[in-house]
């Protein structure tokens, strides 16, 4: 029997049915794996917001531990969350061939991530505060990226195989979760194909052009399934676009279409040199305009659960849209180095986060756990993304006064009130975020903890 979400009359937006055996199987172990991710990076949160607020900063001396931390961090709220709650949306709406492959694929992104959460207690643990995929010059945590990349790469080959539309422009969402899965499978070729070609040599500059090509490709993938996400979100509450499902496909088609530049970019121009780092910084500034159609079909869907009674699903997409909105806005307001850059990002990656929420939120009785019910849930979503909005708007008022970024304590050199001020929101909102981030993974458990005792 198949498990399914709630249809809807309108074609464009009708929530997939998830098959039972594998898919399901798979959807709910990648689940697990992505909500123990965010137990983890949760609590590294707290230090790394306690590292950087002012007073307490000075009371515990957190700096050194604070780019230990913050490199697991990342690596567990961004690398593995994400690329596990995409293996959620594929698993969700694929077939269910090739079970071999998929479990494979799980066993060994769970292994890898276990092995990156120890590796800061063994020695040798130097940090390199690169962007996208920051690491630990360690063997053991090499290791981990390694094992966790293979692992992923196989979840990977499997989406592209069981995701594949049968209607090309038939069927929005699944198109939508294949061409994210299409930016994950050059995001990985990107990452192995600079590994093969740059010579390593000490020093940041080596993990920056890395995982520069890489990292700027997944962005597009975090934004596809983001508003796979929020219309999936929409259409399990009952208010769906009224687009087309012809029209939705040609925007999710619209919105890849600078995924087309990824390997030219590669083929034509060596990895590392400046016009390869500087073609992919412009990838990101021209794709934006791609994204935008699409991101107004999700404003759309947006406005149209807004007469929906109050729900989980309802309060993510609702905060997901004004972070990935304010994230964006951010991003036209960069200039040096400073903590703008971060506020950008965070408001970007929350936006995605949240979606992500909201669609667990929605997937949890299909997949057979509990329903999210009780004050808790609805006011989760808010919780958090009330607390990055603070946050956020913390980091670009301390960066509009020249706050540096990745430093921490005394390095931050905070000797203006108004400087002081920025970086106080910014804890404050940390901590907040903190308690919204907890608050969602114990409703998670809560509903998934359900299932073992419904047996």
């Amino acid at each position: 029997m198949n498990l399914q979400a709630a249809t809807v009359s309108s074609p464009a937006s009708v929530v997939p049915a998830i098959s039972s055996g594998t898919p399901t199987s798979l959807a709910r172990a990648w689940l697990w794996l992505g909500v123990m991710a965010l137990i983890g990076s949760g609590l590294l949160a707290v230090l790394l917001v306690l590292s950087r607020t002012p007073g307490i900063q000075d009371v515990f001396p957190l700096k050194d531990l604070f780019r230990a931390a913050l490199v697991v961090h990342v690596d567990l709220s961004v690398a593995v969350w994400f690329m596990a709650f995409a293996a959620v949306i594929w698993c969700s709406v694929g077939g269910g061939g090739l079970a071999w492959l998929g479990w494979s694929g799980f066993v060994l992104a769970a292994l890898g991530t276990m092995l990156m959460t120890v590796s800061p207690f063994f020695p040798g643990a130097e940090p390199v505060l690169n962007n996208y995929i920051p690491v630990l010059k360690q063997p053991l945590f090499f290791a981990s990226l390694w094992i966790f990349g293979v692992g992923m790469s196989l979840a990977v080959l499997r989406a592209l195989i069981t995701t594949w539309p049968a209607r090309l422009l038939g069927e929005p969402l699944r198109l939508g979760a294949f061409l994210g899965a299409v930016a994950a499978f050059l995001a990985l070729a990107a990452f192995f194909w600079s590994w093969s070609m740059v010579p390593e040599v000490d020093g940041t500059i080596y993990y920056e052009v890395l995982f520069w090509g890489g990292g700027h490709t997944l962005q597009f993938q975090h934004a596809l399934l983001m508003v796979v996400a929020w219309l999936w979100i929409a259409g399990h509450l009952g208010r769906p676009s009224a687009v087309s499902p012809r029209a939705a496909s040609v925007l999710f088609l619209v919105a890849a279409v600078p995924l087309l530049a990824v390997p030219a970019i590669y083929l034509v121009l060596p990895v590392g040199s400046l016009p390869h780092v500087e073609l992919f910084a412009k990838l990101m500034e021209w794709g934006h305009p791609y994204m935008g159609p699409l991101i107004l079909l999700g404003a759309l869907s947006l406005w149209g659960v807004r007469t929906v009674p109050a729900a989980p699903a309802k309060s993510a997409f609702v905060a997901s849209f004004v972070l990935f909105a304010l994230g964006g806005v951010l991003g036209y307001l960069i200039h040096g180095v400073n903590v703008v850059i971060p506020a950008h990002y965070h408001g970007s990656t929350v936006g995605v986060t949240l979606a992500f929420m909201g669609l667990a939120y929605a997937l949890l009785p299909p997949l057979g756990f509990g329903r999210p019910e009780g004050r808790i849930a609805i006011w989760q979503p808010y919780v958090y993304g009330g607390g990055q909005l603070i946050h956020v708007l913390g980091l670009a008022w301390s960066g509009g006064y020249g706050v540096q970024r990745k430093v921490a304590g005394a390095d931050q050199m905070l000797t203006t009130l108004p400087q002081k001020v920025g970086m106080g929101m910014m804890g404050l909102g940390g901590l907040i975020a903190v308690i919204g981030g907890l608050m969602f993974v114990l409703v998670c458990l809560k509903a998934m903890a359900w299932r073992r005792r419904a047996r």
